[in-house]
């Protein structure tokens, strides 16, 4: 069944992750941010020894990590109650003794050993892991290796005694490695995208943590009072580092007994393309100097370039900038409504409240429209009508890998869930920009089947 052959939907599908566990996670790191800021002074008031300095190094942008993640689980665990759902895959009423799954236990554990190994040994073979900015990153996971390895045996010896199917996709890899049970190669490579994706974007999402906590921890925000270019930027940057900060703690915490764990990672091979295009190492093929370059011949300020071209008219400039600073205000909200859940290519719920109640993409919605209000492609300092045209055609591109993107996305949530083929549905008859655009479409559709028709399509 299509989308467009769905029944109706009338009322929004309940949301899995309540808006309470994104807000209590940006509340921690906003605590530790003014603390971070504010270092001096509280070390003053607690007699801290050490040097009297804002806390800005990578180390600081971990901590702030914790701050976040501790009080997302606490709502997760307290008031979502989400290790109560089923969900889970968890019967906390049934404790099976430990000698019954001990030996599954043993398989999962060896290949969970396994699994890490490989990924580290693709870290080492992959040049970029070890150049800036993943030489950070990479520091931070050699640091985590020996605790993850060790902690991995009581976990899972633990977790398993309360499992209602107890051989997951990881059980599923280590019976292939050991070849003495029967195994679904289905269930390996769901193992295998899910630890892909965490290996992936693990690396990159750590990677880029210090420079922006650095660059919001020692922002002077009031003496950008008067100037809407640096303003602006500062707060764009402070909303960037509130998307990498959640969505971080998403692509690590992925814990079973919160309900995190990754369901399913996308199978689709054009859901892989469309998403890898955008992330180093790919990116720089496509994007930025890449093929689909839309910056040539502009003032090269990058997402300062709309006030190379409003310089002189305050007034605009100051709209612009709250425009742009409200178009990431959405892109930041995207991630942290997301709370502990927020990975790319995964199926880790169906989330329908905070701006996904407008839209279903609305992350990919703002991003494109900050690229085009604040690159201005089709304005050049070169006078070549040629880049222009080129820029303007390849910032649409970029656009159609986006929509491209979030239509695999979608595929792939339709086909796990039968929550978010209701949603979908829903979005399309009442989403405040959704429907609109779904209405739009349909008239379009209705006018090219037979142009003579007047008036507009049934519902």
């Amino acid at each position: 069944m299509s989308a467009s052959d769905h029944p109706p939907v009338h009322s929004r599908p309940p949301s899995d992750v309540s808006a309470w566990v994104g807000l209590a996670g940006l509340a921690g790191m906003f605590a530790w941010f003014l603390v971070c800021r504010h270092w001096p002074a509280v070390a003053d008031a607690f007699g801290v020894p050490g040097p009297r300095a804002r806390l800005d190094g990578p180390y600081a942008a971990i901590t702030a990590m914790l701050w976040s993640v501790l009080p997302m689980i606490a709502v997760t665990l307290l008031v979502d109650k989400a290790h109560r759902r089923p969900s889970t895959g968890i019967d906390w009423s049934r404790a099976r003794p430990l000698h019954e799954t001990m030996r599954v236990s043993l398989v999962k554990i060896a290949a969970l050993w396994v699994t890490w190994i490989v990924i580290a040994g693709i870290y080492c073979l992959g040049r970029w892991y070890w150049a800036e900015p993943y030489l950070f990153a990479m520091g931070v996971l050699k640091a985590a290796a020996i605790p993850m390895f060790v902690l991995a045996v009581p976990y899972v010896l633990w977790l398993d005694r309360y499992m209602v199917n107890p051989r997951d996709h990881a059980w599923h890899f280590g019976a292939m490695l050991l070849g003495r049970e029967a195994y679904d190669p289905a269930e390996v490579k769901k193992h295998w995208r899910a630890w892909i994706i965490k290996g992936f974007f693990g690396a990159f999402m750590i990677s880029i943590l210090p420079s922006g906590w650095e660059a919001a921890v020692n922002a002077d925000y009031a003496q950008m009072l008067r100037d809407p270019t640096g303003l602006g930027l500062a707060l764009v940057t402070l909303l960037f580092l509130i998307d990498v900060q959640i969505g971080t703690v998403g692509y690590l915490v992925t814990f079973r007994p919160l309900d995190a764990h990754i369901r399913s990672g996308n199978p689709l091979l054009a859901g892989w393309v469309a998403a890898l295009m955008c992330y180093p190492p790919f990116v720089y093929t496509f994007m930025g100097d890449g093929m689909l370059g839309y910056e040539f011949g502009t003032p090269g300020k990058g997402d300062a370039n709309w006030s190379y071209w409003l310089a002189g008219h305050p007034l605009l400039m100051w709209g612009w900038a709250g425009l742009l600073v409200a178009l990431t205000g959405i892109y930041a909200w995207a991630t942290f409504a997301f709370g502990l859940r927020f990975s790319n290519l995964t199926y880790r719920g169906v989330l329908t409240n905070g701006p996904y109640r407008f839209c279903r993409h609305p992350a990919y919605v703002s991003k494109n429209a900050f690229w085009w209000l604040s690159t201005l492609p089709f304005l050049v300092t070169n006078g070549s009508a040629t880049d222009v045209i080129r820029n303007t055609v390849c910032l649409a591109a970029v656009n159609a890998i986006y929509f491209w993107r979030a239509r695999t996305e979608e595929e792939h949530l339709w086909a796990e869930d039968p929550k978010y083929r209701a949603y979908h549905t829903w979005m399309s008859e009442h989403g405040l920009i959704t429907a609109p655009l779904v209405r739009l479409k349909r008239h379009l559709r209705w006018r090219l089947r037979d142009p003579g028709l007047v008036g507009s399509p049934a519902e």
